[in-house]
């Protein structure tokens, strides 16, 4: 590879982990009282401790803006683009979902919302399998984790209907 070519996979590379972590920092902001709304909460036993969300979320966006880059650098915006967008919008979901729960205290949205995030992960998934397999197995950390994340937002919705609507 020559020093071109490497500057240019550095480059788009750092810009998907950019747009990615964009989004994440959009979620943070939402979620910048979190421990201590999170603490509040009436949680199941199998819920995880404050501090497990930030470092699991960091390695899961930055596994999720490695494979973005993966199918770009592969098929890029002229024979992917609704892969990519798809990516886009599911990385919009995500965000949102912060703003439902930890930012608006909205349970029944946010619940709502992550199954369709579920369903946004899967079909990203799916084609970023499609495009490149090892694209594909880097989101899938990530539909586990949101997969876990539904199971836990309705646990937690249901256990408290004062703090999080009914």
């Amino acid at each position: 590879m020559n020093t071109k070519s490497l500057t240019w996979n550095v480059k788009t590379l750092a810009a998907w982990l950019a747009v990615t972590f964009i989004a994440a920092a959009l979620g943070a902001w939402a979620s910048r009282d979190a421990p201590e709304f999170y603490g509040q909460l009436v949680k199941p036993d199998w819920a995880p401790p404050t501090g497990v969300f930030g470092p699991v979320w960091t390695l899961l966006y930055l596994a999720m803006g490695v494979a973005a880059w993966l199918v770009w650098k592969l098929r890029g915006w002229r024979t992917a683009p609704r892969t990519l967008i798809l990516y886009l919008v599911q990385l919009a979901a995500n965000a949102l979902w912060s703003w439902l729960f930890f930012g608006w205290h909205l349970g029944a949205a946010a619940f709502g919302e992550v199954i369709v995030l579920w369903l946004l992960v899967l079909a990203t998934t799916v084609c970023f399998w499609r495009a490149r397999r090892v694209a594909g197995v880097l989101l899938l950390p990530y539909l586990a984790w949101v997969t876990f994340a539904s199971a836990l937002t309705y646990a937690v919705w249901q256990r408290n209907p004062q703090l999080l609507g009914v």
